[in-house]
């Protein structure tokens, strides 16, 4: 995976938008104003932040390598993937996934319903 293959993917879910407001260096993607994944874009190799269940959290990180405690977050939330080809697409797309829907989750019914209803 590059950063051009993660954006798009990102890109492509319903109600993302991204954005730098960290600097030049740093792209976030947001669903409904809430942030659920940051990527250095200049990163190498490529690495990102993605949301997950406290739980899962720890036990992605015993079980991968490529999978270290959030870089600058809340530690017991958020993971770091090193894409460092130890694991294949389907699993980062995975991950990328799982940290879209929990943010989801988190959103107000209204938001919800909003995000339901965007073309």
């Amino acid at each position: 995976m590059n950063i051009e293959e993660l954006r798009e993917y990102c890109i492509s879910k319903k109600g993302v938008e991204e954005s730098t407001p960290f600097g030049p260096d740093t792209l976030v993607f947001k669903v409904m104003g809430k942030v659920f994944l940051l990527v250095g874009i200049d990163s190498k190799p490529l690495q990102f932040n993605v949301k997950c269940d406290p739980e899962k959290a720890i036990q992605l990180r015993e079980e991968y390598s490529c999978i270290i405690p959030g870089y600058h977050m809340n530690k017991k939330h958020w993971n770091t993937v090193i894409v460092d080809d130890s694991v294949n697409i389907k699993l980062l797309y995975e991950w990328i996934a799982e940290s879209y829907t929990l943010i989801i989750a988190g959103l107000s019914k209204k938001q919800q319903k909003e995000l339901l209803d965007l073309e």
